[in-house]
């Protein structure tokens, strides 16, 4: 399935005292591959907020191989695990500019109905779209 690699400097703000990025920022990055992932598509969170969805993230699991540190350049690589549904899973994997792997994860999110508040399938716009870069 599609995938999409989003890469970047970490900040001194990400990381702890000695230089290594404190673990509750990879849900951050987990967010960004995930925005990027859907740009490289030329579509938006924010377009998809304007028509009405929003994506909660039911699930996150995040296994962290090496520390990432201060001023790495690193890449993620956001993968879609499967043809979305009412959920949408991604596969991820963070590398250093030596693309050693430094954390594997795995994020559901749930598409839901902002003004219900309720599960939705996934926007037929989505669908066209995904199918048509795969």
């Amino acid at each position: 399935m599609k995938f999409n690699e989003f890469s970047f400097r970490v900040r001194y703000s990400e990381t702890d005292q000695m230089g290594v990025v404190y673990h509750g920022n990879y849900a951050q990055y987990l967010e960004l591959g995930r925005v990027e992932w859907l740009r490289s598509m030329g579509i938006s969170y924010k377009q998809m907020e304007e028509n009405g969805v929003m994506l909660p993230v039911i699930s996150l699991q995040i296994s962290y191989k090496k520390s990432i540190k201060y001023d790495d350049l690193i890449t993620i690589r956001t993968i879609l695990k499967k043809k979305p549904g009412v959920k949408i899973e991604f596969d991820f994997e963070i590398f250093n500019e030596d693309r050693d792997l430094l954390a594997e994860a795995n994020v559901v999110l749930v598409f839901m109905d902002m003004k219900k508040n309720r599960p939705i399938r996934c926007p037929k716009y989505l669908l066209e779209t995904i199918d048509s870069h795969s």
